[in-house]
């Protein structure tokens, strides 16, 4: 019975259905927060959502079943039964933060389709050597910050006024938002030479420290197809070798 209910739940057309579900869903939280759908349809709408949620209670039931413990094995099945399990509780005063994270049954997607799993795989595979640019980035961020305010707190206290505000501000320059007329041209009047500054902060940070991370998440993401087409090479060599095998046994039968 459990072999059934398995192979049942594994099947692409429920798989299909389950995604065609989340992304039905999340419409219809998107339309939760519309006050003009609200007033028109708003008891279709909770009925619906309450729908939704009972066909992904229903999923993750019949795949406790199918699995047992087996089920707690997977990161992916764990992440299901916790979105669900945060959809359930209550909407009581206590826990309006919980229900308000019912948006992230939308991540179920992730989960469902296993070209974005793979996505995430990917990326995850990737954190260890992200964690040593991160690192790297920290270190200069800290190094940038001390001489920041050393050198400018005195005339530009808003940006530069202490330690947090210089990170934070460098942290503006580096995303390349406003810094040049928001912030180094106004300091540039006062320090003409700030730009032997800012200029090699950017190089560094903006086009060699982020583009490292960039090419680390590629490299992962390859990595990760790669591993996938040899799974598939793996799996349709198998099937060569038995259906040989099978030809073979009725040769000599013969």
């Amino acid at each position: 019975m459990r072999a059934k209910v398995a192979g049942l739940i594994e099947q692409d057309w429920v798989t299909n259905f389950i995604i065609g579900v989340i992304v039905f869903n999340a419409i219809l939280l998107g339309l939760e927060t519309s006050d003009e759908a609200m007033a028109v349809a708003g008891p279709l709408i909770l009925t619906l959502d309450k729908v939704c949620l009972a066909i992904f209670v229903i999923e993750i039931a019949l795949k406790l079943f199918a699995y047992g413990l087996r089920f707690f094995r997977s990161g992916w099945n764990i992440f299901d039964f916790v979105i669900v399990a945060i959809a359930l509780v209550p909407a009581t005063q206590g826990f309006a933060v919980l229900r308000a994270l019912r948006i992230l049954r939308v991540l179920r997607i992730i989960s469902a389709a296993p070209r974005l799993r793979r996505v995430v795989e990917g990326f995850v595979t990737a954190l260890p050597g992200m964690g040593s640019v991160f690192l790297l980035m920290a270190l200069i961020f800290y190094i940038g910050a001390v001489m920041a305010t050393k050198l400018f707190s005195d005339a530009f206290p808003e940006w530069f006024g202490d330690l947090g505000r210089s990170a934070y501000s460098l942290f503006q320059i580096m995303t390349l938002e406003s810094w040049s007329m928001g912030i180094v041209r106004p300091v540039m009047e006062v320090f003409p030479w700030a730009w032997a500054f800012f200029v090699p902060f950017i190089m560094v940070t903006t086009f060699a420290v982020v583009n490292l991370l960039v090419g680390l998440i590629v490299n992962s993401m390859q990595d990760a197809h790669a591993e996938e087409s040899n799974e598939k090479t793996d799996a349709y060599r198998d099937q060569v070798l038995a259906r040989l095998e099978a030809i073979e046994k009725r040769l000599d039968q013969r």
